[in-house]
Formats: C-alpha cells, sequence, structure tokens
C-alpha cells in the first residue's frame, strides 16, 4: 500500500484552500495587484465582491488571497463570517478596534469587557476612523465570506464606514457570497457598491478541472493516464466541488491498491466511479430537497426544460417560463431570486443571460422530479 497520511490531497465540501487552486488566474492577478496598492499605502476606494453558486471554490480564493496576503504583503488581514457580525459591537471585537474606538471616544467604549459600543448601524463615522486609523498604522484587509447572509442594516453600515475608510486609508474589504450577493448588498442601501470590482466566480474549463485533479495527484507520486484524467474532467462538469470527489475516489483506490503502482488508468477511474456517482447523487438529492421545501420544484423542471442543449438563456426568457411554471402562484421576480440564491441558475458579469449554476444538475432535475401535469 503506498504510504501517505491517511487523509489524502483532496477535501471536498470543506471550504479551505485547496491542494491546487486551478484557474482563477485573472481573479488572484486582480487582488495581486491591489496588494501591491496596499502595500504602497494607496487609497483604493473600492470593494471587491465575489459571487457564484455554491461548490464552485468562492471560500476557496478567499482562503488563497488570505494565505497570500499574510505571507507575501505584510498586510493586517481578517477573516469573517457573515454570522460573526450580528451587531457593531461584535465586529469590533472581531477586527480588534476597541483600543482603536478607545482613542476616539472613550466614554462610549467599554474595552476591557465585552460590552464594547458602537452606537447604533445607522452611525458608521466612528467605525470608519477606527479603521482609517488602524489602516494608517499597517495597511488593512479584511475578507467577509457569506456577506449574502449580513442582515441589510448592518452590511449597509459596514458597507460605507468601509468607504469611507478605504478613500483615507491603505483599506480594502472583500466580500463573498452566493449570486444573489448582487441583489442583497442593492437592498441594503449603501448605492456605491455597484461600482465596486465584482468578481463572477463559476465553473473551471475542462483543462483547469483536469489540473485540479492532476496536481495533487503529482503531489502524491500518481502520474495519470489522458484518457482516465479526460473523462474525470469532463465529469466533472468544471465543478470544482465535483473534481476534489473524484479526486478523493481515485486517491482512495489507489492507496488500497498494490505497493508499487503508481500510475491512474481507466481502469482505477472505473473504479473510482461509484464513489464520485453516489457521492454526486447524494449532493444532487439534497438539492432536489431544497427545492422542494421552497415550493419552487416545479419551477425549477421547467427551468431545466428550457435550458436543454443551450448554455444561456436571456433574463426575459427566463421570466416567461417561470411565470409559465409559477402560474400566478408565485411572484416571478421573488421566484428569480430564489432560484439564483441557491445556485440553480445564475447570471454572469455584464451580460443579461441566466447559465445553469450546474449543467447536471438540470439533467437530475428533469429525470426525479414530477413533469407537469398533461405533459
Amino acid at each position: 500500500m503506498y504510504e501517505t497520511d491517511g487523509v489524502g490531497p483532496f477535501r471536498p465540501g470543506i471550504g479551505g484552500l485547496p491542494p491546487y487552486l486551478a484557474g482563477r488566474e485573472a481573479e488572484r492577478g486582480l487582488f495581486e495587484q491591489r496588494f501591491r496598492d496596499l502595500g504602497r499605502g494607496a487609497t483604493l476606494a473600492d470593494l471587491v465582491v465575489l459571487y457564484g453558486p455554491r461548490g464552485n471554490g468562492k471560500t476557496a480564493l478567499l482562503r488563497w488571497v488570505e494565505a497570500r496576503a499574510r505571507e507575501n504583503s505584510g498586510l493586517d488581514t481578517y477573516w469573517l463570517t457573515a454570522d460573526e457580525v450580528p451587531e457593531p459591537g461584535t465586529l469590533a471585537r472581531r477586527l480588534e478596534l476597541g483600543s482603536w474606538l478607545g482613542k476616539l471616544q472613550p466614554e462610549s467604549v467599554s474595552i476591557g469587557g465585552v460590552g464594547v459600543s458602537l452606537g447604533t448601524p445607522r452611525d458608521p463615522p466612528r467605525l470608519a476612523e477606527a479603521l482609517e486609523k488602524r489602516a494608517r498604522a499597517k495597511p488593512l484587509l479584511v475578507l467577509l465570506d457569506e456577506a449574502h447572509t449580513l442582515k441589510p442594516e448592518i452590511g449597509r453600515w459596514l458597507l460605507n464606514a468601509a468607504q469611507a475608510a478605504g478613500s483615507q486609508a491603505p483599506f480594502l474589504l472583500a466580500l463573498a457570497g452566493t449570486p444573489d450577493l448582487q441583489a442583497r448588498l442593492s437592498e441594503m442601501g449603501a448605492s456605491f457598491w455597484s461600482r465596486a470590482t465584482k468578481l463572477p466566480i463559476g465553473r473551471l474549463t475542462e483543462d483547469e478541472a483536469a489540473d485540479a485533479v492532476s496536481r495533487p495527484l503529482a503531489t502524491e507520486g500518481f502520474e495519470i493516464e489522458a484518457d482516465a484524467l479526460a473523462r474525470i474532467a469532463r465529469e466533472s462538469h468544471g465543478y470544482p466541488f465535483f473534481t476534489q470527489l473524484w479526486g478523493r475516489a481515485v486517491w482512495r483506490v489507489m492507496v488500497d491498491g498494490p505497493d508499487g503502482v503508481d500510475t491512474v488508468t481507466t481502469t482505477v477511474v472505473e473504479a473510482a466511479a461509484a464513489e464520485f456517482e453516489s457521492r454526486k447523487n447524494d449532493y444532487y438529492l439534497n438539492r432536489l430537497h431544497e427545492l422542494r421545501r421552497r415550493r419552487l420544484l416545479g419551477v425549477a423542471r421547467q427551468v431545466a426544460e428550457a435550458f436543454r442543449g443551450r448554455s444561456t438563456i436571456p433574463f426575459t426568457e427566463l421570466d416567461k417560463v417561470i411565470a409559465e411554471a409559477a402560474n400566478g402562484e408565485m411572484d416571478v421576480v421573488e421566484t428569480g431570486d430564489a432560484l439564483e440564491h441557491l445556485g440553480f441558475v445564475w447570471e454572469t458579469k455584464g451580460v443579461p443571460n441566466w447559465e445553469p449554476g450546474i449543467p447536471s444538475l438540470m439533467d437530475y432535475i428533469l429525470e426525479h422530479a414530477p413533469a407537469p401535469r398533461g405533459a
């Protein structure tokens, strides 16, 4: 048996940094430039918004940003999730801003206890000033994951403070969330966000999906035949979560196999396919029930029908499909937003077209969801 740490290099579903971050060259290049700008003391007055369906690697990319910033650019770097900032005082504590706020208004801040107060979310100047002072001491990068779950009043308060701080000091806030993050930011009333740098995080190309599997296997001492890798890349559908599932399944077959075998063949991939298909179908079954619980399964099936043989659909056409499927029982825009939040469909940057979150999920829904009456 091949000696290993017992876990292997693949980490499907944990939202961490994978052993090899495939693709995302443009996004990584943009952050590298932002690091250089911050390191020079530039005031960016910018906000970076990463959005895309679940499982496409937004958190992984944000983890890369965190690691890269700490390793190479000497930035103050903080990682947050939206559930860690339920109210303003919590955010101050998480960002270790108590001492800075104390310098500004000591009569209203408790430095030693857990009851740090920042006033109300409707009044962000004190947070902005604290962030500015902190960033002047050392360039500051704040990364906020699951931003689509921010309470609107907290989001508005944070965004306004971030804009004010970023216009005066080397400070940058980067947010990541589901495809409806943009709509939720609009609801927060901080209109400047629409001028932010927006990075849609979608599926990988087949070549990138192949790299996501083959490179970590190579670090374990395993080569992979071209035909075997082609199947993995094809059946991953460019979905990063699936590349990790494939990699884990293949790795397990290899380490449980005979000693001295170091080539992943088509036979190995066939043996790994059962585990991959089982995990994929479990995932899709959960998504089906998620749609069902939200009473969206019938609409989702009609949308999947409309996407047969097509990679994109204009938003006006999708609205018509939803309206016909909803039959007056659901609001068209709200239903579309719900499908977007779940990652069943999403709208990429700059073009009013919708595309599937995962095309093979639509195939699964067509196969397993009830057909409309009369169909």
